[in-house]
């Protein structure tokens, strides 16, 4: 062997780049001292991963996976700009990048701040939303160009605000202009997905990037917006208020029978019911008057007995003492706040008065 062939084979390279699994790295430049490479060296570039020369801070070319020999046939660009001959084989200078071309999955994306949107049925809400992406890097040399630089190893985090930002963005004017009802969003994520994904995908194509899948996790209310929207579900499923006091009622009856007191309770609990039952039912008169609507009658005095009276087989009231003078009769049940059950309205002191007037009814009638 000749000295010229045994210098020459101190120069063989072998330039790759074995990405670690769990690393986040996305461009590799490749490190030799003083970035000397000898013309027949191998380069080998992976799946996932393409190879970017620079050459006197110019692009010089892009070798996608595969084996190559680094010769004037195989790199007609960087051998233009190293002016090498037929059979040149002295080392010359490049400087080699790996660009990590596989897909990164699991991608958090969501918004920071309430987004405000207008709901054909709520009005103006406020809504959070997050999910994930999929990317990868699809054209290296713009990749290379727009973010990567000099930098000697660039990692997923560096852009990961940015990708953010961008998505957030787009994301909004999407839902904004989707015109989904807040109530329907639930059933129609894979639309929003794809309308996303549609939107961003133009914007990280500029660097070299591509959205490859969008995933929409969740759209979610501010709490307080939540509780109220439970609050108008919950009177939903009460639905017709004489049957929930008829329910109301019946529990009490179950609960008596069970309490050591027997059915001395039922009475107190059929009123509280009728009570529950009257309250919600005014409550619900008072919100379903018109703007501007007077309700039907002014609220009672302080201090003023409120009853409740039986009449006609339903509950009614509450009543202060002056309206159920006409209304009811010495047999009358009526109930109060206080009151441990149902009696006749002739037995409440309170009432005595109107009944002063009243014979009472014949014997045996």
């Amino acid at each position: 062997m000749s000295l010229r062939d045994w210098v020459s084979g101190q120069f063989i390279d072998i330039i790759e780049w074995t990405e670690p699994s769990s690393n986040e790295i996305l461009s590799y430049r490749f490190t030799r001292h003083k970035n000397e490479i000898k013309n027949g060296a191998k380069l080998v570039v992976r799946e996932g991963q393409a190879a970017v020369f620079v050459r006197e801070g110019q692009l010089a070319d892009v070798k996608t996976p595969g084996t190559y020999t680094l010769d004037t046939k195989n790199m007609p660009v960087l051998s233009t700009l190293l002016g090498w001959k037929y059979g040149f084989e002295s080392p010359f200078k490049a400087e080699v990048y790996f660009i990590s071309t596989r897909q990164w999955t699991d991608q958090k994306w969501g918004t920071q701040n309430p987004v405000m949107l207008r709901d054909p049925e709520f009005g103006p809400v406020r809504v959070r939303a997050f999910g994930t992406y999929v990317f990868k890097v699809t054209d290296p040399a713009t990749f290379l160009k727009e973010l990567v630089a000099t930098d000697p190893s660039f990692e997923a985090y560096e852009i990961a605000t940015q990708f953010r930002n961008t998505i957030v963005s787009r994301f909004v004017d999407v839902i904004g202009g989707a015109k989904i009802p807040i109530l329907d969003l639930a059933g129609n994520y894979e639309r929003v997905s794809k309308l996303a994904l549609e939107r961003i995908a133009p914007e990280l194509a500029k660097i070299g990037v591509s959205l490859t899948q969008f995933f929409v996790e969740n759209i979610s209310l501010p709490p307080d917006v939540e509780a109220a929207l439970d609050k108008r579900s919950q009177m939903g499923l009460l639905g017709n208020l004489d049957q929930y006091a008829k329910f109301q009622s019946a529990e009490a009856i179950r609960d008596a029978a069970q309490n050591p007191g027997g059915i001395a309770g039922v009475g107190a609990g059929m009123g509280a019911g009728f009570a529950v039952a009257g309250q919600m039912a005014n409550a619900f008169a008072g919100a379903t008057a018109a703007p501007g609507q007077v309700n039907a009658g002014p609220p009672p005095l302080p201090g003023a007995v409120q009853f409740f009276a039986a009449i006609n087989g339903a509950q009614a009231g509450p009543f202060d003492v002056a309206a159920l003078s006409g209304k009811i009769n010495r047999g009358t049940l009526v109930w109060r706040q206080g009151m441990a059950g149902w009696v006749a309205a002739e037995t409440v002191p309170e009432l005595q008065a109107l009944f002063a007037n009243v014979p009472p009814p014949l014997p045996g009638a």
